[in-house]
């Protein structure tokens, strides 16, 4: 078995904020930097050495889009492992949030767009697996489920 190669010596991990509002719309956002330029997704980023979790993920909510939110529960782990010309190997941690408030601000540095997307859209966007798998595991009509 030939030996694969990363970008680091080490796991990536990170925190995604799945933001649902009060009529079931998601909050995605389109990539505008790699991994997943291009692709709908989530807010969410790298946890810090020594940050907690939830302040990373808050943090990283604020940066992306510019809300504040509140955590609810942790809906899974994912892990996103891409050896090759992306070397990339993450462990991401998906938390259910609901926003404090909808305005958007979204930093154009990361994110191309920023929009609350109905449940039943969500279907139609392109997105990474592990992105599909979380949100269907909120809304099962989304989920193919065999990962």
């Amino acid at each position: 078995m030939a030996d694969k190669t990363f970008k680091k010596d080490h796991i990536v991990t990170s925190v995604v904020a799945v933001i649902v509002d009060d009529e079931n719309q998601v909050l995605l956002t389109k990539r505008n930097v790699d991994p997943f330029k291009g692709e709908w997704v989530m807010p969410g980023g790298k946890i810090d050495l020594g940050e907690p979790i939830i302040a990373a993920l808050q943090r990283e909510v604020m940066e992306e889009v510019g809300l504040q939110v509140e955590v609810d529960r942790l809906v899974d782990v994912f892990e996103h492992v891409t050896p090759g010309d992306d070397n990339y190997h993450f462990i991401i941690l998906y938390y259910l949030c609901r926003p404090l408030y909808c305005d958007i601000a979204h930093n154009l540095d990361e994110v191309e767009e920023a929009r609350w997307v109905p449940r039943s859209e969500l279907g139609i966007y392109r997105m990474p697996q592990g992105t599909r798998f979380i949100l269907g595991k909120l809304f099962p009509e989304l989920c193919s489920c065999e990962m």
